[in-house]
C-alpha cells in the first residue's frame, strides 16, 4: 500500500540523515497491520531491527500514572482536586511551593509550577558527559531521593499558571499511590493498567534491573554536554546549544539504571503491548467516561520549549486540530538516553502507529514525518 511505502521512505531517510541507528514502525489500522523498519539493531554485528523487541518508552509511563490515579477517583479514594498536603502532608511545603495550593491534577497535567527536574543539578551532573555518564550509570535513587529533586529548586510559576515538563510532579504521584494503595507503584500500575489491558510483555522496571528482556535493540547514545560544560548553568532555554558537537561516535548505554524515571517514565514495554495501552487511552475503553474525559481535557504547551503544536492531557498528548488539518490524534511518547519511542492514534483507538529509535530524541522532524505519511495530513498547516 501507498501508505506503507510512504512511511517506510521515512525510516530509511531517518537512519541516512538524522543520525539514527535503527528505527522500527508498528502499525495497526482496523484489520490492516504493518511492520517497518531501517537501519540496526546493533552496530557491532549489523543484526536487524525487529517485531516483539523489548525498549525503555520514557516518558510514556506518565500516562499510565495518571490511568493509576484516575482509576483510584472511579472508586472513590481521592480526587484529582485533592491538594499534595491531603495525601503527602509537607512534601511540597519548601523552596516557595504550597502543598494546600498544588493539587493532583496540577501534578498530572504539568502545571504545578514545579521547576524542570530534569535541569536538577543532583541528576544533571551525574549524566551530563560521556564520562560522568559511564560513573554514574549505575547509580540507584530512592523515592525519597527523587522526591527531594522535585523540590530542590523554586516554583517556576503559580499552580496552574503554565505548563512546565516537571517529572517531580510524576514522583509526588507516584508517591500518593504508594501511600494511599499501600503498595508499591509497580504493583498498582500492574493491577490497574498492565493486567486488565493484556500487556504481557510490559511492566515497571524494577530498580535493580540495568537492561532489557531478549529480543532487544542495543541503545546508543549522544546525549551529553561539551566538556567543561557547567550543568548548573543549563537552563530549558539554552541546553541545545551546550550539547556535544555533532559527529562523534555513539556510547552503548544499552544496560543502565533508569530509577531516576521512577513513575514520571520507567516501563518496558513492546511496540505492539503500547499500541494496545494507547489505544485503550484514546479510546476510553479502561477508564470510566468522568475520568476519561478528565484525561483528555488539555492545557497549552505553547511557550514551554516542548514538542510543537501539542496540547497536554493527563500524561499523554493531543495534537492542535489546526496542525492535522481538523484530525484529532492523541498519542504517548518519551526520550531517554539510548531510546525514544512515541505511539498516536485516532481517538476511536482503531489506528496507531508506534515508533521506536534506539538512540534518544534528535528533532522532531521523524515524528511528523511518519505521522504525516501514515495519517495523510500536513503537520504544522
Amino acid at each position: 500500500m501507498a501508505t506503507n511505502e510512504n512511511v517506510q521512505q521515512v525510516l530509511d531517510w531517518a537512519v541516512a540523515e538524522v543520525g539514527i541507528p535503527g528505527i522500527v514502525a508498528d502499525v495497526k489500522d482496523g484489520d490492516r497491520t504493518w511492520f517497518g523498519t531501517a537501519g540496526v539493531a546493533d552496530i557491532q554485528t549489523g543484526s536487524p531491527r525487529r517485531p516483539g523487541e523489548h525498549m525503555h518508552t520514557g516518558s510514556s509511563g506518565k500516562a499510565f500514572t495518571a490511568a493509576v490515579l484516575l482509576a483510584l477517583e472511579a472508586e472513590g479514594r481521592l480526587s484529582l482536586d485533592d491538594t499534595v498536603n491531603a495525601h503527602l502532608p509537607g512534601a511540597l511545603d519548601v523552596n516557595g511551593y504550597d502543598g494546600n495550593k498544588i493539587t493532583i491534577r496540577h501534578l498530572l497535567s504539568n502545571t504545578s509550577g514545579l521547576f524542570a527536574t530534569g535541569l536538577a543539578p543532583e541528576i544533571s551532573h551525574r549524566y551530563a558527559t560521556r564520562s560522568g555518564f559511564v560513573k554514574h550509570r549505575f547509580d540507584t535513587f530512592t523515592t525519597e531521593e527523587l522526591l527531594r529533586v522535585a523540590v530542590s529548586q523554586p516554583p517556576v510559576g503559580e499552580p496552574g499558571e503554565r505548563f512546565e515538563y516537571a517529572n517531580g510532579g510524576f514522583y509526588l504521584a507516584g508517591a500518593i499511590i504508594e501511600k494511599l494503595t499501600g503498595s508499591s507503584y509497580a504493583e498498582e500500575v500492574a493491577r490497574r493498567v498492565i493486567q486488565p489491558l493484556g500487556l504481557t510483555h510490559t511492566r515497571v522496571r524494577p530498580a535493580q534491573d540495568t537492561g532489557y528482556p531478549d529480543p532487544h535493540p542495543r541503545a546508543y547514545s549522544n546525549l551529553f554536554f561539551k566538556d567543561g560544560a557547567d550543568p548548573a548553568a543549563v537552563t530549558s532555554e539554552n541546553w541545545e546549544s551546550m550539547i556535544e558537537e555533532p559527529g562523534l561516535p555513539p556510547l552503548d548505554v544499552t544496560e543502565f539504571n533508569s530509577s531516576p524515571a521512577w513513575s514520571a517514565g520507567n516501563v518496558v514495554s513492546t511496540t505492539g503491548d503500547m499500541i494496545r495501552f494507547i489505544s485503550a487511552m484514546a479510546g476510553g475503553s479502561l477508564l470510566p467516561p468522568a475520568q476519561h474525559r478528565q484525561m483528555w481535557t488539555t492545557v497549552s504547551t505553547e511557550g514551554a520549549h516542548w514538542m510543537p503544536h501539542a496540547r497536554y492531557g493527563l500524561g499523554l498528548f493531543e495534537f492542535d486540530e489546526q496542525a492535522t488539518g481538523g484530525r484529532t490524534l492523541r498519542g504517548v511518547g518519551g526520550s531517554l538516553w539510548g531510546s525514544w519511542f512515541f505511539a498516536v492514534g485516532t481517538p476511536d483507538g482503531r489506528h496507531t502507529i508506534a515508533v521506536h529509535t534506539n538512540t534518544e530524541w534528535k528533532t522532531w522532524d521523524p515524528m511528523f514525518k511518519i505521522i504525516e505519511a501514515e495519517f495523510g495530513i500536513s503537520m504544522g498547516a
